[in-house]
């Protein structure tokens, strides 16, 4: 069976009350309709055809890439009039239609669907709501047959009463698809074309409908206000956490703890409250997060211990290392095995070897320093010379007195020592001390400056 997919995505969202087209509000770190791509690409379609309208450029220029078939709907006639639009280009056996603001939709309820799809039959996603208001009622006779679908607006007050809710998710075979889009009619109250009516279409063709429905309602529940958003965003957090803690991982409070991109995780780790997690990130074994803390594209080996208030974005901690309080690792950082950054250090493409520290108010940026060398509070690399990146080259053993000033390109041997306070500026061979700091004078005699009254 070959399969293209629709993804409807043309919508305004005005209750969004924002200049963003609907779809790209995000969840997550990622776009609504990201999301659904997402899980679209995980059934491995012929193509995926998104439906474009309000805002056509942006979400073309957010999200195109060579597997997605834009179709533009010029105007927003409903959701039948949608997927006409990306009729012409379907040349596969099979059709799924996804809506771009229903981003929880999970992959495995997608397949489960599309199982149905068989001669004969069409497959529809429908879910059970306590409050259906506002979904399309699923009308079944007397067999439980599903016979129509009859949107909100439009149903009687009988028809109000059933419970299950058409989520508009289809999937039908590409033959039929092209027939019933020609056939569609906008005799309804909101003068619309629904891809809804085809329902009723198929079961008058002689096709019956399969329903399937969703492990999780909130898989198919929408956006069409900050309101909603934030509580997909609430539930796809804690479908996460849910997760992470099945595999190993100790949140303190999963309510106070947020993913956004790809997360792997080892056994025993423990992470304190409001985490964030973003981009791709590698935690190992027995890694400890403190509170407050962001990670992002970063990998975290085995033992890592990242305290309170920290920033990681493209670093990489060796097994046994630990920063923070208060440390920022930026993109190209590596530490080696139990090397050690402190409260109030900054690291940019830096290299600290194993067991180098540096424990306090310092920045290390295109700097390599070697094992077990140890930077002096108040130390920085003066890298940049308002054109040019320079680098620090730092052996092993080497000892930085507190508040040095390394102005590259330097580089200081094995061994090295420099004195506190010391500019150093030129290179530091192999066990030298390095003392680059004015001479110090004690004056006899020396009167302090007194205030001056004013009249």
């Amino acid at each position: 069976m070959s399969l293209e997919i629709v993804i409807l995505a043309a919508g305004q969202g005005t209750r969004m009350r924002s200049a963003l087209p609907k779809v790209l509000h995000p969840i997550a770190g990622n776009s609504m309709l990201g999301h659904v791509i997402h899980s679209a690409r995980q059934l491995d379609p012929q193509r995926i055809h998104v439906v474009i309208g309000h805002g056509a450029e942006q979400v073309r220029e957010r999200l195109a890439a060579d597997d997605l078939n834009f179709v533009l709907q010029d105007k927003q006639l409903g959701t039948g009039h949608a997927t006409a639009q990306a009729v012409p280009f379907i040349t596969s056996d099979t059709v799924l239609i996804l809506y771009g603001d229903v981003p929880l939709i999970e992959a495995e309820t997608l397949q489960r669907l599309l199982k149905h799809v068989v001669p004969g039959q069409i497959g529809l996603l429908t879910v059970e709501l306590s409050d259906p208001t506002g979904y399309g009622r699923i009308v079944r006779d007397g067999e439980g047959k599903v016979t129509a679908i009859v949107e909100h607006k439009d149903a009687t007050q009988a028809q109000r009463a059933i419970t299950e809710g058409n989520t508009g998710i289809l999937a039908v075979p590409a033959a039929h698809l092209s027939d019933w889009m020609s056939r569609l009619s906008n005799n309804n109250v909101q003068g619309e074309y629904y891809l809804t009516d085809v329902i009723e279409m198929a079961v008058n063709d002689g096709l019956q409908v399969a329903t399937e429905q969703p492990h999780d309602a909130m898989e198919v529940q929408g956006a069409n206000d900050r309101k909603q958003l934030a509580e997909l965003e609430r539930h796809y957090q804690l479908r996460q956490a849910l997760r992470l803690m099945a595999q190993g991982v100790t949140l303190r409070d999963p309510a106070r703890f947020d993913v956004r991109g790809e997360v792997s995780v080892g056994r025993d780790v423990l992470i304190d409250i409001n985490v964030i997690l973003e981009g791709r990130v590698v935690i190992e074994d027995d890694v400890v997060i403190g509170p407050n803390c962001v990670i992002k594209d970063s990998t975290l080996r085995k033992g890592v211990v990242i305290k309170a208030n920290s920033h990681l974005d493209g670093a990489v901690m060796g097994e046994g290392s630990d920063a923070g309080p208060f440390a920022r690792l930026r993109p190209g950082t590596v530490l080696e095995a139990r090397a050690h950054v402190g409260n109030f250090v900054e690291l940019k493409n830096a290299y600290l070897g194993e067991g180098a520290k540096a424990g306090h108010l310092t920045y290390l940026g295109d700097a390599q320093i070697g094992a077990r060398t140890n930077v002096g509070a108040g130390t920085i690399t003066c890298n940049y010379d308002g054109v040019n990146k320079w680098k620090t080259v730092i052996g092993e053993d080497v000892f930085i007195g507190s508040n040095n000033s390394l102005v590259a390109p330097v580089t200081l041997g094995d061994g090295a020592s420099t004195a506190a306070g010391s500019t150093i500026n030129q290179n530091v061979d192999k066990s030298q001390l390095a003392v680059a700091r004015s001479r110090q004078r004690n004056i006899d005699g020396w009167k302090r400056p007194v205030k001056i009254k004013k009249d």
